[in-house]
């Protein structure tokens, strides 16, 4: 066991060096962007869901600054976001410009048992996660130094608001609800896009009774629960989303509603249901693709990324690709 071991770390090793020496010849001295780093994340076993997600954010160029000026900061006890910012710069202060590490902290989250193994888990839900625990983290902190009031920079950065506005048919009065949301998940359709499903969130539903409730957030049904088959199955649909996307269903309130967003990651499962499969993450750096498949990475074109649209309902073959998928939209700086 031991010299199997042995011979398959020695292995990925030469893998990763034979990827990072290529991809280096593949953008080119001149095009390698000054002070940016590629490395890829080796999987611990069933951890792809883990490294895709880290990978997304690390290039969400706002979010990757604030946890580097983070790690500046005096040092704290452990958690999330240490460990989160203790990776981040260790990617960013590597001598090479490319190849690989091992996320090992982020394979042991003792703070949910969910995630403290390096079994195969939901991309999405660590993604949530991971937010929602890095800006309790913040919150707290700031919460110690007296400085409550204001939002973290993880809500400045990934925070939206959804207004939930619903019009009684009887007595035609008008009542509006503002919920804040970190990520919105929308249903999907076979042979569609996102906009189309973007406007499909946002249409009219009309109440049985006043006092009903409409759902502020809406479940993503890549995963679906299929009643007759008692067990979630995965929805191969073809849904094309945009390099660049505006969001036509703001509310009359919004701050630059005629803002336009740059795709800037896309987080892929390939495989056949919620159980099984792999991750990838597929990334945009400066003025090109790359896709981080664990600690492999590759420069793709763009046209490549129609690839992950999913499939068709006439397309007969193996579910090989990436048939899911979570968006993650924004720019290098602020959103224009």
């Amino acid at each position: 066991m031991e010299i199997l071991m042995t011979v398959s770390k020695f292995a990925s090793i030469c893998t990763m060096g034979a990827s990072a020496s290529a991809l280096e010849k593949e953008i080119g001295p001149e095009q390698f962007p000054v002070n940016e780093h590629y490395f890829g994340l080796v999987n611990f076993g069933n951890t792809c869901y883990c490294n895709s997600v880290l990978q997304a954010l690390y290039f969400c160029r706002p979010f990757r600054e604030k946890v580097l000026a983070y790690k500046s900061q005096p040092r704290k006890k452990e958690s999330l976001l240490t460990c989160l910012a203790d990776l981040f710069h260790s990617i960013a202060t590597q001598k090479k410009k490319v190849g690989g590490i091992p996320p090992k902290k982020f394979g042991l989250q003792k703070e949910n048992e969910l995630f403290d193994n390096y079994m195969q888990q939901d991309a999405h839900e660590f993604l949530n996660y991971l937010l929602n625990t890095t800006g309790d983290i913040l919150q707290e902190e700031r919460k110690q130094e007296k400085q409550n009031g204001h939002p973290t920079w993880v809500h400045e950065i990934f925070r939206g608001t959804l207004t939930n506005e619903t019009r009684r048919l009887t007595c035609e009065t008008i009542s509006s609800k503002d919920e804040d949301f970190l990520d919105l998940s929308v249903d999907v359709e076979q042979n569609t896009s996102i906009t189309h499903c973007l406007r499909g969130f946002s249409n009219t539903e009309t109440l049985c009774k006043c006092r009903s409730k409409q759902e502020a957030h809406k479940q993503m049904k890549r995963f679906k629960y299929m009643d007759q088959l008692h067990r979630y199955t995965k929805l191969s649909y073809r849904v094309v989303f945009p390099l660049e996307l505006r969001l036509f269903n703001t509310s009359g309130d919004a701050t630059n509603p005629d803002r336009m967003y740059d795709l800037v990651a896309v987080v892929v499962h390939c495989g056949s249901g919620p159980n099984r499969g792999h991750y990838i993450a597929i990334v945009k750096s400066h003025d090109f693709w790359l896709l981080f498949d664990d600690d492999i990475v590759e420069k793709i074109d763009t046209q490549a990324i129609e690839e992950f649209y999913g499939l068709t309902s006439d397309t007969q073959r193996t579910l090989s690709l990436v048939t899911s998928f979570s968006i993650s939209l924004g720019t290098e700086g602020e959103p224009r």
